[in-house]
């Protein structure tokens, strides 16, 4: 596990004091129901963090997407962090960023028969949802653990292995939204971006250390990546395999804009020569200067082959972006990833997942 210091910017611990005393007025009134939270009748299942930046909030919505897809008729439903728009909306594979937002593009692009929306206000969201798909059976709301004017019926809370919630402090000389005592909320926690050799007594102590309460289940998962595939397929693209990439005389340029690049990083550097590297902020929008920029360092490199490799969320983002040159979308390529449950979780968490729905409906 990676240490951090409990106090990222100790010249803002005084403003954490006033932010502390918001957070909890804010969820006092919600608590003695002065402030309302709404239950609706359909299953509503939450999956957030009380952590800043990313903890594997996409990969988690998309994994149970896959899982109950085939069996309800379910909906997702985003705030859309970012987009421009400020009304509901669906989602279409064409949808632009600006509409929506990234996250809720890549689920789109990926399950294009599953509803995806956005909308700011998810009370009004949800209540738009099934006015507008008779047969709704289930929403998924991503990132909404602090949107407590809705009351879901399940609550999973995501937690980063890397960045524990026990060496931080609230915002903004640390980075919790909220204080740690409030993951009491959730009936399920789900440790992310765990090391793939995580033992039993690892994970025992991490619980251990989070206090949860008697009928919250804990569960570990990390990342699978897949293989590379284009940004921007074109007819005939070359098929880019990690034997290819472990290749002496290949090397690739990483280049990200998300919150935490690193195990990305950490995996590929155990295959490829990571020649260059090029961070962006979370949510980066690629302008025309972004890439040329990035063509001209991707030059400077001599190889006898040479790529350039990004994030899933990254290559939704990058699609949207001008390019001088046509040829030089060809070096894009993107790494797919996948949740997988660790220490045998994956039969215990769908079970609790499946067992929610079939009470409910």
């Amino acid at each position: 596990m990676i240490k951090q210091k409990l106090i990222k910017r100790p010249a803002l611990l005084p403003f954490t004091f006033f932010y502390g005393l918001a957070v909890l007025l804010r969820n006092w009134l919600f608590d003695i129901r002065i402030l309302k939270s709404k239950k609706f009748k359909i299953p509503v299942i939450s999956i957030g963090n009380i952590t800043v930046g990313g903890t594997g909030k996409t990969p988690h919505v998309e994994y149970l997407v896959d899982l109950l897809r085939k069996e309800y008729s379910l909906a997702v439903l985003s705030r859309g962090y970012k987009r421009k728009t400020k009304d509901f909306r669906f989602a279409s594979k064409r949808s632009p960023i600006k509409e929506i937002g990234d996250e809720p593009l890549q689920i789109k692009l990926k399950f294009p028969t599953v509803p995806v929306a956005v909308e700011r206000d998810r009370v009004k969201g949800i209540k738009k949802l099934m006015h507008s798909i008779h047969d709704l059976e289930v929403v998924i709301l991503d990132d909404a653990y602090q949107h407590r004017k809705v009351k879901p019926g399940l609550s999973i809370l995501l937690i980063d292995y890397n960045r524990p919630i026990f060496n931080d402090i609230l915002l903004p000389a640390g980075n919790l939204r909220e204080f740690r005592r409030n993951t009491n909320r959730a009936d399920m926690i789900v440790v992310t971006k765990c090391p793939e050799n995580l033992t039993q007594h690892e994970g025992e102590i991490f619980i251990s250390k989070l206090d949860v309460r008697n009928k919250q289940e804990v569960f570990f998962t990390r990342y699978e990546y897949g293989s590379p595939m284009p940004v921007f397929p074109f007819r005939n693209h070359e098929e880019l395999t990690y034997k290819h990439l472990h290749k002496s005389g290949t090397c690739i340029m990483l280049v990200t804009g998300i919150a935490n690049p690193f195990p990305l990083k950490n995996f590929l550097a155990e295959i490829v020569n990571v020649r260059e590297e090029m961070a962006f902020p979370d949510h980066h929008n690629f302008s025309r200067q972004d890439i040329q920029l990035i063509r001209r360092t991707f030059n400077t490199m001599e190889a006898e082959d040479k790529y350039i490799i990004v994030t899933e969320k990254d290559a939704v983002r990058i699609r949207e972006s001008e390019f001088d040159e046509k040829n030089f979308k060809k070096s894009f390529y993107y790494i797919p990833i996948e949740v997988r449950f660790l220490l045998k979780g994956e039969k215990p968490f769908n079970k609790r997942v499946l067992k929610y729905l079939k009470k409910t409906l």
